[in-house]
């Protein structure tokens, strides 16, 4: 929330796109990782237990109390688990294997966003930057260098864990009701959830003390479009146009960004001398009720849609959710 109106290019295929705002960037990954937060919790509700005996149909409890699955239910509850409607010697695997498949939902989302921060902290890039300690060392033989180890680290659990998906649907079956070629491959689940935590962990520390340089997102963002300096306005000038009804707005624009290439301005300094253009652009924006329309297009940054309304939006409802 606190970065919602932070204005900042937008990027698709590692190119420039149209303006976004960091607020934005990060809504993405509220929204995506707050659905898998509350789908875990569900799955995490919903795990079930036994006690009905070595193949499930309380043989041996019948033995001892009258009512055999009350005495099951209260053990069962006692651990905060619901008693199985259906086990054999194991309960019904697919509770635990679904809550495994969606951690490695959520797994994915958090190494997404580490890629994307460590990305954004490149040199060339240098958008945001991580909390570094006065005593930190960010490079073991360059001193100046401070690494994005931390979302590294983050991305590298995931290399090493997200494999193992594989083997929990194996562990899906068991023959004969029941055999043991799950002994030793199940025994490296919480080896799983172990080191998914530590990553939400790490993750968690990263986003903590994350830092927006919003002089260099204003910075790139100026320079964005390529050879063409504020080219990335070129899509809302061949929308206007259209609504204005040019049907080729689309060429028109083209060619006013190739003039700005080859004469080196900006493309909103050549935009201005199409006149005809200009105007129906201009109109348009008017009819729209933009502020000072005239100028709409010296800055990318007022080109930024509803990133900054969304995002705020999206942060309010998941920070309610987590409640």
């Amino acid at each position: 929330d606190r970065d919602a109106e932070v204005p900042q290019v937008g990027r698709t295929h590692g190119q420039h796109a149209v303006p976004i705002t960091f607020g934005w960037s990060i809504a993405e990954f509220v929204s995506r990782l707050g659905k898998s937060i509350l789908r875990i919790e569900e799955l995490s509700n919903q795990l079930v237990g036994k006690l009905a005996g070595p193949v499930g149909s309380y043989n041996g409890p019948s033995m001892i109390v009258k009512e055999p699955e009350e005495l099951e239910r209260v053990y069962v509850e006692f651990l905060g688990l619901s008693a199985s409607e259906y086990s054999n010697q194991l309960v019904e695997p697919e509770y635990l294997l679904r809550l495994l498949l969606e951690m490695n939902v959520a797994f994915g989302i958090i190494a997404n966003l580490a890629d994307d921060l460590r990305n954004l902290q490149r040199s060339e890039i240098g958008e945001v930057f991580e909390y570094f300690a006065s005593t930190q060392v960010g490079s073991s033989t360059m001193p100046q260098k401070r690494n994005p180890w931390n979302s590294e680290h983050v991305k590298s659990l995931w290399k090493a864990m997200c494999p193992r998906v594989i083997t929990f649907y194996m562990d899906q079956i068991s023959e004969h009701q029941r055999d043991l070629t799950n002994s030793a491959s199940q025994r490296f689940m919480a080896d799983y959830v172990a080191g998914f935590t530590m990553a939400v962990a790490r993750m968690n520390s990263v986003v903590s003390g994350l830092q927006a340089d919003k002089e260099t997102m204003a910075r790139n963002l100026e320079n964005a479009g390529g050879k063409v300096k504020g080219g990335v306005l070129a899509e809302p000038a061949y929308i206007l146009l259209g609504e204005a009804g040019i049907n080729d707005g689309h060429e028109v624009i083209r060619k006013i960004t190739l003039e700005a290439e080859k004469s080196g301005k900006t493309f909103f300094e050549v935009l201005k001398t199409h006149k005809e253009a200009f105007e129906k652009i201009t109109a348009q924006l008017e009819k729209l009720g933009v502020e000072n329309p005239e100028n709409f297009f010296e800055h990318p940054a007022n080109y930024c849609g509803l990133a900054a309304k969304k995002s705020r939006r999206l942060a309010k409802k998941y920070e309610k959710l987590m409640d």
